[in-house]
């Protein structure tokens, strides 16, 4: 039943939809964060990768080819990402929403909760189904990808 929950909701904890993502190799952003379980919502540190619109958790941060990740997300699925700090009352807190789910996550500081914020939205824009590649503006040249 929990499979086709995640299938549904498009979030998934199947370790091998990787979909060709080397993982281990020039990620995006990466970065200790304390994520709050599915089931049990107990809180566990876990080592975050974020590439090609995946992100992936580990239970240490020594990742390479042979690693298995504990999860991961596609982001192409989610709506937002935003502080969350009043919804659980702990500091450097925030959240990744799906139509149907909400992930919570705690990060060691303000700027790393910043950091990890403006690398996933930028990733949920660049992977969004909604925008084509001939619509992604590259503002630091000031001209459209075309």
């Amino acid at each position: 039943m929990a499979s086709l929950w995640r299938a549904a909701t498009g979030m998934t904890e199947n370790p091998t939809d990787y979909d060709g993502v080397e993982f281990w190799v020039n990620p995006e952003r990466t970065g200790w964060l304390t994520k709050q379980g599915e089931y049990i919502k107990t809180w566990r540190r876990r080592w975050f990768v974020l590439k090609q619109g995946k992100l992936f958790w580990f239970k240490d941060s020594a990742v390479t080819r042979a690693s298995r990740p504990r999860g991961v997300v596609p982001v192409a699925t989610c709506l937002t990402v935003k502080g969350a700090e009043d919804i659980l009352n702990k500091p450097n807190a925030f959240e990744l929403s799906s139509r149907s789910d909400t992930m919570y996550f705690i990060a060691d500081s303000e700027k790393e909760k910043e950091d990890w914020i403006n690398s996933i939205g930028r990733s949920i824009v660049q992977h969004s189904r909604s925008v084509t590649d001939s619509e992604i503006v590259d503002y630091d040249n000031n001209s459209a990808k075309r």
